[in-house]
């Protein structure tokens, strides 16, 4: 690990105690008790669906902000060589343990400490056929420079596979508001989950029930709604300015999947 990388590192540590960043890695290291074979299935199937593949044989994949490890693992199920990075230690040891679970012999994944804001180690880690980050790049506190410097390791004719919030006018700016005192003062986050369950949590779940739909990606609702809240630091995105950013590079957008004027993720898959 460089010794900016080690600067990096020390710094997430800092903010977190300073209530300035939410403990990711905390929250993945609980997801992976629930953790089973029917949700790795719905997270493979969500992989293939949003890239359009059977599987990924023959094709390497860099999963950038691994996070619980679990779409790493989708990945190296549909037999790609795998390369998983993220800036939380507690992030990457969930990596591990997926692998130790599910791969233990395996030497085609690769799994370190990094970060999406440091473009020379993106560019030491060299190209690949899919790049993945879903869901992250958002929290690095400098989301238009990580989205740049994730370029660098898309092959020419590979795919690049992105979830950013969804930019909300005036109510993006409540949950910035929301996210920062859930972090800072944890007397309050008792108080934000049981609000924020009853709305905009507690419809969905209803809805979800009745239609018989299982939660997205293999999913917790109680993780993600953790996530949520507490999901800091926190910026925000139209499709447009994502598609108009990625179109001037020379992409093509492939797929699209908006949550329309909601709050969560829009889903992007261009071909470089």
């Amino acid at each position: 690990m460089s010794q900016d990388m080690v600067v990096a590192m020390a710094q997430i540590i800092r903010e977190i105690a300073q209530g300035r960043r939410f403990e990711f890695g905390r929250n993945w290291s609980s997801f992976l008790g629930v953790v089973d074979d029917d949700r790795l299935a719905s997270a493979v199937d969500s992989l293939k669906a949003m890239l359009r593949v059977d599987d990924l044989h023959d094709r390497t994949f860099l999963d950038i902000g691994s996070g619980s490890g679990l779409f790493s693992l989708a990945a190296k199920k549909l037999g790609a060589s795998v390369y998983s990075f993220d800036c939380d230690p507690q992030s990457v040891a969930c990596t591990h343990a997926l692998k130790q679970r599910y791969f233990p012999k395996c030497e085609d994944w690769i799994i370190e400490e990094g970060s999406a804001l440091d473009a020379d180690y993106l560019r030491r880690l060299g190209q690949f056929d899919v790049v993945y980050s879903w869901g992250v790049l958002h929290h690095t506190g400098a989301m238009w420079q990580a989205l740049e410097n994730v370029d660098s390791n898309v092959k020419q004719g590979g795919k690049l596979f992105l979830a950013l919030y969804n930019r909300q006018p005036i109510i993006s700016t409540y949950w910035v508001f929301a996210k920062k005192l859930y972090n800072k003062h944890p007397m309050s986050r008792p108080v934000l989950i049981f609000v924020h369950f009853l709305y905009p949590a507690l419809p969905s779940v209803v809805i979800r029930y009745f239609e018989a739909r299982k939660p997205p990606r293999g999913m917790s609702f109680w993780h993600d709604h953790l996530d949520w809240l507490g999901g800091y630091p926190f910026e925000v995105s139209t499709p447009k300015e994502v598609f108009d950013f990625y179109h001037e590079k020379g992409y093509q957008l492939d797929q699209i999947k908006t949550v329309g004027g909601r709050h969560g993720c829009n889903e992007y898959v261009f071909i470089k």
